[in-house]
């Protein structure tokens, strides 16, 4: 009996921490909001980027971007909209902030162009998020199982066919859906993506500042890291195909 009670004493106190932590979170998450509506954005972003330490939220990445833009910090803004992105790629409004915001950039990026098939894939891909992909798979697996069950132990004939036909269907979304919630986590888990965040930086052809000096990037360019084994430097690329070094204290992992 004794042992009972300081069991269920153990899970009241854990669910109270747990409800505690929650209110608190909420609490901090209104105080952003409210810092931000009465255009203290400065302190919406200290509180937004507190809340991030205990994870990752598309809502408050978006946020977090429209306080750093209204601070007139279009660089980190990008970031921020563009980690939105990351975690939910269907997040319309954080695309249209991103527009707006890299309009007000020095550089005007030109995006590499595609095959049209895979660049129809990664549009739709990236409607949904990993998750939504992933709940997705799972019930076009469970109709799988259903439409397998129908198919060998149904005895009409009407439905093993409903089954067989059905069982095609669902398998084939079932691997598509397993194939873009993969893809998705592979992105949020191998970030190669960077945004440059100092005013100006010179692209080097050596990881030195005595290396030849090759082209200029300004804050907000959007880079992809192709080197990243010193502390350093980072080998960049851009688009047109454009590799240098850059210092790694001048760009941000998206």
């Amino acid at each position: 009996m004794m042992l009972s009670m300081k069991k269920w004493m153990m899970i009241g106190c854990t669910l109270l921490a747990i409800s505690s932590a929650f209110a608190q979170e909420i609490n901090t998450k209104a105080m952003a909001d409210s810092a931000y509506l009465h255009g203290d954005y400065a302190q919406a972003i200290e509180l937004y980027e507190s809340l991030l330490t205990d994870g990752e939220s598309d809502e408050l990445y978006y946020n977090l971007g429209n306080a750093y833009y209204k601070s007139d910090e279009i660089a980190k803004a990008i970031l921020n909209y563009e980690r939105a992105l990351l975690v939910n790629p269907g997040f319309g409004d954080a695309k249209a902030n991103l527009k707006i915001a890299r309009r007000k950039t020095i550089d005007q990026e030109m995006e590499q162009p595609e095959i049209f098939f895979i660049a129809w894939i990664k549009d739709v891909m990236h409607v949904f998020s990993m998750n939504v992909w992933a709940t997705g798979a799972i019930i076009a697996f469970a109709i799988l199982v259903v439409s397998l069950g129908l198919f060998f132990f149904s005895k009409v004939v009407l439905w093993k066919k409903i089954g067989f036909f059905t069982g095609l269907v669902s398998l084939l979304f079932t691997l598509i859906f397993n194939i873009f919630a993969a893809s998705l986590k592979s992105e949020l888990t191998h970030r190669n993506k960077a945004i440059v965040l100092t005013p100006s930086i010179t692209v080097r052809s050596t990881p030195s500042d005595n290396g030849t000096s090759l082209f200029i990037l300004h804050e907000g360019h959007k880079v992809e890291i192709k080197d990243d084994s010193m502390r350093d430097w980072k080998e960049i690329t851009i688009e047109n195909d454009k590799v240098g070094w850059v210092p790694a204290e001048s760009i941000e992992l998206i």
